[in-house]
């Protein structure tokens, strides 16, 4: 396998990722299986932000389908982004990565509220840093966080890490003929609504012309060879 193409990389991990067989919120082997293939990657001296979603604890959505307000579903939704990136913060450390929680919403006592050139410093130091709670507001999702985070510590990439190989243009798993893209541009992605991550934060990656790599993260190895410039996933990009 050849060497790592990027020097840094924002990850986005949903939230159902870390669930696996879901019979529990977060499932500790699966989370052990991420973080070993997460700190190989940071051996190889690639820079690593991530984000993690909240959906396999609360989700904002859910929230209001049972008649809470979107705000403070959605908050709530951000403090389940702090658990998940806490899980992974234990993990890693006890592979030996150092780790940064960084929250956009304050709780000095277990995470370090966000401040764009403390991020940075950290990932100099080769740490890797956990963005959670969102982007601190609500009616953004972690995609849009995501987007924000890996544009303003200059990443080259947003792997976007899911449960299929890729982008395809019906549901996979309802059309047995659907056809998987292994490119695409941004304004295809929107004007298609093919659901690679929400429209706001294509919209931004289109605008500051930062790629987007979906590939499934159940296949062993696949964050390795994604960084490592393998045909892997769909890669959105260009106009």
């Amino acid at each position: 396998m050849a060497g790592p193409i990027y020097k840094r990389i924002l990850l986005k991990l949903s939230g159902e990722a870390l669930e696996g067989n879901g019979k529990d919120p977060i499932d500790f082997g699966v989370v052990s299986q991420f973080c070993d293939e997460i700190a190989a990657v940071r051996k190889l001296g690639v820079d690593v932000g991530l984000v993690v979603g909240g959906g396999n604890i609360f989700r904002g959505a859910k929230g209001v389908e049972t008649g809470l307000d979107q705000p403070t579903g959605d908050y709530m939704g951000m403090l389940a982004t702090v658990i998940n990136a806490l899980a992974l913060q234990a993990m890693l450390e006890k592979k030996g990565a150092a780790t940064r929680v960084i929250t956009a919403i304050e709780m000095r006592p277990i995470a370090e509220p966000y401040i764009r050139r403390r991020a940075i410093r950290h990932l100099e130091k080769g740490r890797v840093v956990i963005f959670g709670a969102g982007t601190g507001n609500p009616f953004f999702t972690t995609d849009t966080a995501a987007a924000l985070r890996a544009n303003e510590i200059g990443a080259e990439v947003v792997l976007k890490a899911t449960k299929v190989d890729g982008i395809y243009d019906l549901d996979p798993v309802k059309h047995k003929d659907a056809k998987k893209y292994d490119e695409l541009s941004y304004t295809t992605a929107l004007a298609k609504n093919l659901r690679v991550m929400d429209a706001a934060a294509i919209s931004l990656c289109r605008e500051h012309k930062l790629p987007i790599l979906v590939f499934n993260l159940n296949e062993p190895g696949s964050i390795m060879k994604a960084i490592c410039g393998e045909k892997i996933g769909t890669l959105v990009k260009g106009d």
